[in-house]
């Protein structure tokens, strides 16, 4: 037998080694092995298994083996010369399902990266790494023959056998510290045949410490019911063509419900239904801030069963969970968009939560998105797949439009609760009015006192973090702006520091202005850190809490933060996107969204989009209790149609505006996009790149596919780099991605420019 084996250098081809006999048997695809390479040993993993008489099958499934990209084709070892051997197996058990494997060779090839790359996000740093080990601990029991020493215990050696036979035996660590004894003194008794030691080993809980109540199903609505009985129709189909031999994937389910309807009561009813049928899920959320409260929600109804994975764990958690699953041990996996990858065993149903959100895109090779990747993922294993959204994406309403995805839709709010009413602060009358620009409205500054008044809580909503966004010298304009990045510094507060939201870099507030020396300097805009001194001052009396980047930046800040709130020992609660989706406060009836133009004016296609979805979303904390929610909106344009819809909280008439404007423009949904960002220390060298392989790639370009000449990037400089981009469309992204990887073995960028590439890229800043 001959392997095919994915080395961990990312050299972006397989290389094929024989497998000797004694370890034949063994061998089996997502396996890790040791192998001989270069002067080196290796490891890797089992890609392919093939026998020397025949070549592999060509694959047809969309992860075939692209020219160029895997390495040679297979060729038998009597042509190839002999074939060094595998020395070694890491597990027995694979890493790696066949379908785990189809699924990361098809995102190397689709989104154009590596697949030692694909292969190494697909597992957690622990496992991958294999630093770290199962824990072990001592475990104390009576032992039922009593001692072999001759004469009794003493009297408190007598009392500590009791105990720890009342106890049914426990850890060492743990009784020493509840006894109050030193390990030494079980040890003796051990040693003298009263008590016996065993090593075992302990599963590091990352719920450990969390009180979960067991809930119950509720009532569902009979919106709720269908949308419940369409996802059940599918999984049903599926699993019993999974179970007669054949695949058959059920449509992916576009669940557009609005805030507050009970999606996530549909999730675990749907969940309990295939798990009743043997079979395993995956719940994705967007970001770990929202991972603990889901897991709450998901292991007070299913127990023991849910797994969390997320980089936010320890190492030792993330190694126990992660084989946990792999053991069949947990059948319910949640986590954020690395989770897709988790080894759920008969998986029958993935559920992707507020799936339009951008987070679920990775920002370093392979640029992937988790939303897509668990449709094909769905497709490949024959399970179910939700796409959960008060406000979908234009890809997804589209794709359901088509009729490519079930439309499931929830209209209302549970209990008949009504939708917040939403009102707009023209903020160009308030700085007409006090002839300078202002913070908060006189409305919203009324209501917060109304609802404090009235015991009820406020969300003060605004997406940027620090005390002010810029140092300005009144006097001859200098602002203060990164060395590395072509951005103004973030003024924080807290520590008195202007900080690089992009680079990390911070720098002491200069006395003086370095250009002309004046020392009048100016805070110029405001961020969440100033919201909170002029909230603080304008409330005295409230409790007010901040959650951020910066607040959460210790472990479980956030959970701490939202804890205090949702108890109601936080009156007003101040915070970027982090509190925007997914929470659920009963008692917060009032939000005000701060400055809704933050996102609407950058030169992305998907402006209008992201500020109609983030309103939309924040606007859904409010009044998801039994008293009616009302917002604020502050904005300098009101007229735009983003804040127009959100105001009415019309999706299908923003979605039909967007999508009429995209089809005019040519982007997606109507084309696949594939921004190519061209990094380096020497402008001219990544200009010079960029346009190399602009040349190169002009004439393979498959039909209607467009490559505009290069361009600096929105974001000129970043970390020391300067920034090109091009941004190529086209009807179809595989064949664009062909053309490409083609360009590239002819105009290869310098080894002093790297290339990003991001295929469906979600951000061109």
């Amino acid at each position: 037998m001959i392997v095919r084996v994915a080395l961990d250098t990312a050299l972006d081809r397989l290389f094929d080694y024989a497998a000797p006999d004694a370890l034949a048997p063994r061998l089996r695809t997502g396996v890790r092995v040791r192998v001989p390479f270069g002067h080196r040993a290796a490891s890797g993993y089992v890609i392919e298994c093939h026998d020397r008489e025949a070549p592999p099958p060509v694959a047809t499934d969309g992860a075939a083996v692209q020219a160029g990209l895997f390495g040679d084709a297979f060729a038998p070892a009597a042509r190839r010369g002999a074939l060094r051997e595998v020395t070694g197996i890491d597990d027995d058990r694979p890493f790696f399902s066949e379908t785990l494997i189809r699924l990361i060779r098809w995102m190397a090839d689709y989104y154009c990266a590596p697949l030692e790359a694909a292969l190494r996000c697909a597992l957690p740093a622990p496992v991958r790494e294999g630093g770290s080990k199962p824990k072990e601990q001592v475990f104390v029991d009576v032992a039922a023959a009593g001692g072999s020493q001759p004469g009794s215990p003493s009297t408190r050696q007598r009392v500590l056998l009791d105990e720890i036979r009342a106890r049914g035996g426990g850890l060492l660590q743990t009784l020493c510290r509840e006894l109050k004894c030193a390990p030494e003194t079980l040890k003796r008794l051990a040693a003298e045949g009263w008590l016996t030691l065993e090593t075992r080993q302990i599963r590091r809980d990352p719920l450990a410490n969390r009180t979960i109540l067991p809930t119950a199903p509720l009532a569902l609505t009979p919106q709720q019911a269908a949308a419940l009985r369409a996802i059940r129709e599918g999984c049903d189909a599926a699993l019993d063509a999974r179970a007669s031999g054949a695949s058959r994937p059920p449509p992916p389910v576009l669940l557009h419900g609005v805030t507050g309807s009970g999606k996530t009561e549909v999730y675990l009813q749907a969940i309990a239904h295939v798990l009743a049928r043997g079979g395993g899920a995956i719940v994705l959320v967007p970001e770990i801030a929202l991972t603990p409260q889901t897991v709450q929600r998901f292991a007070g109804r299913f127990g023991g069963r849910v797994a969390v994975l997320h980089s936010a764990l320890s190492e030792g958690e993330r190694f126990d969970e992660w084989h946990r699953i792999r053991d069949g041990g947990a059948r319910v996996v949640v986590g954020p968009r690395s989770a897709i990858f988790a080894p759920v065993a008969d998986l029958a149903l993935i559920v992707v939560d507020e799936e339009h959100e951008p987070s679920y895109k990775q920002d370093e090779a392979p640029r992937y998105n988790a939303r897509d990747t668990a449709v094909m993922r769905g497709w490949m294993e024959g399970c179910g797949v939700i796409l959960g959204s008060a406000t979908p994406a234009m890809e997804s309403w589209a794709n359901a439009r088509r009729g490519k995805y079930v439309l499931a839709r929830i209209e209302n709010r549970v209990e008949d609760r009504s939708m917040p009413t939403v009102e707009i602060a023209d903020m160009r009358l308030e700085t007409a009015r006090a002839g300078h620009a202002q913070v908060f409205s006189q409305r919203l500054l009324e209501a917060m006192r109304d609802r404090l008044a009235g015991g009820e809580q406020v969300i003060l909503f605004l997406n940027r973090r620090g005390y002010a966004t810029s140092l300005v010298c009144p006097k001859c304009g200098f602002v203060a702006e990164c060395e590395a990045c072509s951005v103004a510094y973030t003024y924080h507060q807290t520590d008195s520091r202007l900080r690089c939201h992009i680079c990390g870099a911070c720098a002491t507030v200069p006395a003086a202005c370095p250009g002309c020396g004046d020392p009048a300097f100016r805070y110029a805009g405001f961020g969440t850190q100033r919201i909170e001194t002029i909230v603080k001052t304008c409330f005295p009396q409230a409790r007010v809490a901040r959650l951020d980047a910066d607040a959460a930046a210790r472990k479980h800040g956030s959970d701490e933060i939202l804890a205090e709130f949702r108890t109601g020992r936080t009156d007003i609660l101040i915070g970027t996107q982090m509190i925007a989706k997914g929470h659920h406060f009963p008692n917060v009836t009032l939000v005000g969204v701060l400055l809704a133009d933050s996102s609407l004016h950058m030169p992305d296609y998907r402006a209008g989009e992201r500020t109609f979805q983030l309103l939309a979303q924040v606007s859904g904390r409010a009044g998801r209790g039994e008293i009616p929610g009302h917002v604020i909106v502050q904005t300098y344009t009101p007229d735009h149609p983003a804040i127009e819809a959100a105001r009415t909280a019309d999706f299908e008439r923003f979605a039909e505006q967007e999508l009429r404007l995209r089809r005019d423009g040519g982007f997606p949904p109507y084309s696949h996009v594939v921004c190519l960002t061209f990094k380096g220390r020497d402008e001219g060298k990544v200009a010079f790149a960029a346009n190399a392989l602009r040349k190169a790639l002009a004439p393979l370009l498959p039909a209607g596919a467009d490559c505009p000449e290069p361009m600096p990037s929105p974001l000129a400089r970043a970390k020391g780099d300067y920034r090109y981009q091009m941004l190529l469309r086209a009807p179809a992204a595989r064949a664009l991605v062909a053309s490409l990887r083609q360009a590239l073995k002819t105009a290869p960028p310098p080894d002093a420019v790297t290339l990003a590439v991001d295929v469906d890229a979600l951000s061109i800043l």
